[in-house]
């Protein structure tokens, strides 16, 4: 029997899910079956509505090696497992001859416990010790939340915390879920042969297919101990969002919280002499984080030196004396002594991360804020470690033995692949190298006409944005085109400060149109509000900027308050760009220039989500307009119709918001 070809498999699989054939769809699932054939690594740009997971899974599966794919968001890894494998699998299955089996794999804090659930948690002193479920009718919402976890474990398959709905708090989800260190292990546990994480890896170890996320893709590059099957392709969806997701499994922290924490924890297991020593360490180090101010420490004080040692030290010594001692009075004695090992192990480690130094790690101390109604106030500090680049951990972790694909709507910047390709440990696309994995880049295009679609618009006449200044003729712009386009704007700003005075602003001068601002609600609740009313907008900062999918009328308008360039004493941007410059390179366009482009490109394709959408990107920071960067940042976005006209774009947002007030009407 002949085998199938792509094009009759692919056919196939979008008929399945009620797609449409797309030509960039088709040459990117050529380019992916040329990749994972080859052995080779492929960068693959996919506009918004390619059709970019079919344009991968058809040609996957034809191929029968275990792929692995990894995934950002909740979203995608949902629309993976429950729409999309389901479909494909089933369309394939006449012309393949075999139905690949498919399972989603998440890290072990992700799954109900059942030891957690059924032996309890062991509790902290200053805590406060309480039966979880022992109120019949509890009034507390963490009671309610526990009783409800307790009732939903009876029914669930999974154990999946995301497929509890509505969800819990993190209070309560902490007591009945452990991390990878807390786990008592599948042998030792009583409920070991039916713990739900265990089974996940289980199913993962026998599919074809295996749905992760980038944070647990990171855990078995970084940590040795592998938590992934075996696996010959391995494909990275929203790749753009790959290296930070990365950096922060990398990177370590250490708060006073935390190590009194571990203090308390190690206290009743061990003797009083090693119990002593940590909690002085623990007192000298809080001292000095009291007196912490943030920002970068290129070197480590003396005094924060002594503190780390002490800490490091008398952790292992605890470490040591928590193996070797057995106390049977301790209720739970098991579960009670992982707890305490996994807090003293963590503090153990980062403190000697830090203590023992390197020149590719960037140190810093943060102080941390919380919120009280609309004011903030300083909460306390915290000592934090991540890697000045993990592109070459990435380079020797991720590209070695198997064939890679990323892909994403963002991937080309400033026109071309290497920029990202770089930050992935990539040398540019077609370098000749022994060390340097051999790739190519690939953009698809987009199914969208985005000179016809949309129009991007820079206030070339606003005054140039000052950090944290007061920017009234940015108000008044802003105010003007919410006006003209009758609401159904996004506004994404560059700081949570500046999106609350925008809201609290606008919200005065034309109460007409409902503000809606992050913080304010879930997330989610805020886009289903968005979207159900189109004089509705929506102000917001970080997750707002690749996190909002409304097509249709109810946005209409993208509004960017200025370039979002990273914050100038941000200890790890900046870190990195001072060692580009060290290096002979650009700093500001390795990192800052990339930075913004990348969030840019994200925030400008929150406009266009379907072929009927219209509108216009505005821009209020006239740097993007007049800076020689400028261009740089113009050709990450989306080819959209440019103006500087401001009556020009007044006169179209008008246009458009009646159109689609034609549209509801009719």
């Amino acid at each position: 029997m002949t085998k199938p070809s792509l094009p009759e498999l692919l056919h196939a699989a979008v008929t399945a899910v009620g797609g449409t054939e797309r030509p960039g769809q088709v040459t990117m699932a050529q380019a992916v079956e040329e990749a994972i054939d080859d052995g080779s690594h492929l960068l693959v740009q996919a506009g918004t509505g390619t059709g970019k997971s079919l344009g991968y899974l058809v040609p996957a599966l034809a191929h029968g090696d275990r792929v692995v794919v990894a995934t950002a968001t909740l979203a995608l890894q949902r629309q993976l497992v429950e729409r999309d494998l389901p479909r494909t699998v089933e369309a394939l299955h006449p012309l393949l001859r075999r139905r690949p089996e498919f399972a989603m794999l998440k890290g072990r804090s992700n799954y109900l416990c059942l030891h957690r659930l059924n032996e309890g948690a062991p509790q902290d002193e200053e805590e406060g010790l309480f039966d979880q479920f022992e109120a019949a009718a509890p009034t507390s919402k963490l009671g309610q939340d526990l009783l409800r976890l307790r009732d939903w474990s009876q029914e669930t398959e999974t154990g999946d915390r995301d497929d509890l709905t509505p969800g819990v708090s993190d209070r309560a989800w902490s007591q009945i879920s452990v991390s990878s260190r807390e786990c008592l292990g599948a042998s030792k546990c009583a409920y070991g042969a039916e713990c739900f994480a265990e089974m996940a890896r289980e199913r993962a170890k026998l599919s074809e297919v295996v749905v992760t996320n980038h944070a647990l893709l990171a855990i078995d590059a970084i940590e040795g101990a592998p938590v992934l099957p075996q696996h010959e392709v391995l494909i990275v969806d929203e790749a753009h969002e790959l290296v930070s997701r990365v950096t922060g499994v990398a990177t370590g922290e250490l708060t006073p919280g935390q190590v009194n924490r571990a203090v308390r924890r190690a206290a009743k297991l061990v003797n009083e002499k090693a119990a002593d020593q940590l909690q002085t360490a623990a007192e000298g180090f809080e001292r000095l984080m009291e007196l912490a101010l943030p920002g970068r420490l290129e070197e480590i004080p003396e005094d924060l030196g002594y503190a780390l040692m002490a800490l490091r030290d008398a952790a292992r010594t605890v470490i040591s004396a928590i193996g070797s001692t057995r106390d049977k009075s301790v209720q739970d004695e098991d579960a009670v002594r992982k707890q305490a090992l996994a807090s003293v192990e963590s503090v153990h480690d980062v403190a000697e991360r830090i203590s023992n130094g390197s020149e590719w790690d960037v140190v810093w101390y943060e102080r941390h804020e919380s919120r009280g109604g609309a004011a903030y106030r300083p909460s306390g500090a915290s000592l934090r470690v991540a890697p000045m680049s993990v592109s070459g951990l990435l380079r020797e972790k991720l590209f070695a033995d198997r064939s890679v694909v990323l892909t994403s709507a963002t991937l080309k910047l400033g026109g071309d692949f290497n920029g990202v390709g770089a930050s992935l440990g990539l040398g540019p696309e077609g370098t000749e190298g022994e060390d340097l994995p051999q790739w190519k880049g690939v953009d698809v295009g987009s199914p969208f006409d985005y000179p016809k679609q949309g129009i991007l618009y820079v206030a070339k006449h606003l005054a140039r944005p000052a950090r944290d200044g007061d920017r009234a003729d940015m108000l008044d712009e802003l105010t003007e085109l919410i006006q003209s386009a009758g609401g159904r704007t996004l506004g994404l700003f560059s700081s949570m400060r500046a999106a609350q005075l925008a809201a609290e602003e606008l919200r005065v001068r034309i109460p007409e149109f409902p503000i809606l601002l992050q913080g304010e609600e879930t997330l989610g609740e805020l886009i289903k509000n968005f979207a159900a009313d189109p004089k509705t907008c929506l102000f917001g900062t970080l997750s707002l900027w690749q996190g909002v999918d409304v097509p249709g009328p109810s946005c209409q308008l993208v509004v960017m308050d200025k370039i979002p360039f990273p914050r100038p004493d941000d200890p790890l941007m900046s870190a990195r760009q001072k060692a580009v410059e060290d290096a002979g390179g650009n700093g500001f366009m390795a990192v800052a220039a990339t930075h913004a482009a990348l969030l840019m490109a994200q925030g400008a394709g929150r406009l266009v989500r379907a072929s009927g959408d219209r509108g216009v990107v505005a821009v209020l920071d006239q740097r993007l307009a007049t800076a020689r960067y400028g261009s740089y940042l113009k050709a990450s976005l989306p080819d959209f119709w440019y103006t500087t006209d401001r009556n020009q774009v007044r006169k179209s947002l008008a246009a458009i918001d009646k159109a689609a007030q034609e549209t509801d009407e009719a």
